[in-house]
């Protein structure tokens, strides 16, 4: 009896092994720290997914270990990487119609950036992603806004002369038409350069300015409040033919899982922009309103610099454009 037992064990031990050794599993890179909101976007898919039992595991590649963080979308579209959550406009080089989801005062608040994710605008961005073997998984905003490191960012004189860091091409523009010098570099490197001089301003999210202290090397932060400026979209991308060669098992627990995460992402970023000020505050750093007349003065601007370039650089500009600006 027990030499039966013991086979039985033996056998259900091999099965089990078996199953787990046969589990595909999936790379997901990204380049924040396990703290960041857009880590435990990618934490919930994989949990969410272990718990479905489907064979299918999710591997994180946090903190730019396995990618550098403008590195990630090549190897997506190629089918080296299976899953990246990323700032869409990074791959703005290769697709510049994704310079579309940073353009200043284009978004007006958290709410207003999920009807972007679900219109069809975002479809038409999304067929341009098919075109390049990448699927969206999980929509996502983030807002933000300035710091300064020798004073406060408000309006677009106060950049004037700056060595500022602004993420994507189109801030780069506006701030460059502002009077800035730009200096273009991941927002995980944002510390770095404020701490050795090479940076006086920045733009982020306010996660990032959070989740890389950014508040250890500025004396002032502008916060997004009742009017943010700054909006980038930052999905969970998965390579689409990965993700067509999975069961409809798999393909199901994934997309369940991703919907459980969005929802996550958006009552969370909501979150994150009062998070930071608190932290920005206990760290002794002053804190800057941008009023409705300084965002104004922003988006006239942008209009002049960022909106114009990407209509004139961009082959089907002025569509994407509008189709964004129709959405309420």
């Amino acid at each position: 009896m027990k030499s039966l037992l013991k086979a039985v064990i033996a056998v259900a031990v091999l099965v089990s092994t078996g199953a787990f050794a046969n589990a595909k599993e999936l790379r997901l890179s990204h380049q924040w720290s396990n703290k960041d909101i857009r880590h435990k976007v990618a934490q919930i898919v994989a949990d969410e997914v272990a718990a479905a039992d489907v064979d299918l595991n999710i591997k994180i590649f946090g903190s730019k270990s396995l990618f550098k963080p403008r590195e990630q979308y090549k190897p997506l579209s190629r089918g080296q990487l299976d899953m990246t959550v990323l700032p869409l406009s990074y791959a703005g080089g290769q697709q510049p119609a994704y310079n579309l989801t940073l353009m200043p005062g284009l978004v007006k608040n958290h709410d207003h950036a999920a009807r972007l994710s679900n219109s069809p605008f975002m479809k038409a961005l999304e067929a341009k992603m098919a075109d390049d073997d990448v699927m969206v998984l999980v929509h996502g905003y983030l807002a933000g806004g300035f710091v300064g490191k020798d004073k406060c960012i408000t309006r677009p004189e106060d950049v004037q002369g700056l060595q500022t860091r602004a993420a994507g091409k189109s801030f780069e523009q506006m701030l460059a038409g502002a009077g800035a010098s730009i200096a273009s570099m991941a927002s995980s490197e944002i510390y770095n350069a404020m701490q050795t001089g090479v940076l006086q301003a920045a733009n982020t999210s306010s996660s990032s300015f959070v989740s890389y202290r950014i508040y250890e090397q500025v004396s002032c932060y502008t916060p997004a409040g009742d009017v943010a400026l700054w909006f980038m979209y930052q999905p969970l991308l998965m390579n689409k033919r990965t993700f067509e060669d999975l069961t409809d098992e798999q393909q199901d627990a994934l997309l369940k899982a991703s919907e459980k995460a969005e929802a996550y992402y958006l009552e969370e970023a909501k979150k994150q922009d009062a998070n930071s000020v608190k932290v920005f505050t206990d760290a002794g750093v002053e804190i800057a309103e941008m009023s409705t007349a300084d965002f104004e003065a922003w988006r006239r601007l942008a209009k002049d610099t960022s909106y114009a370039k990407f209509v004139e650089e961009v082959e089907d500009g002025q569509e994407l454009l509008d189709m964004a600006l129709e959405v309420e």
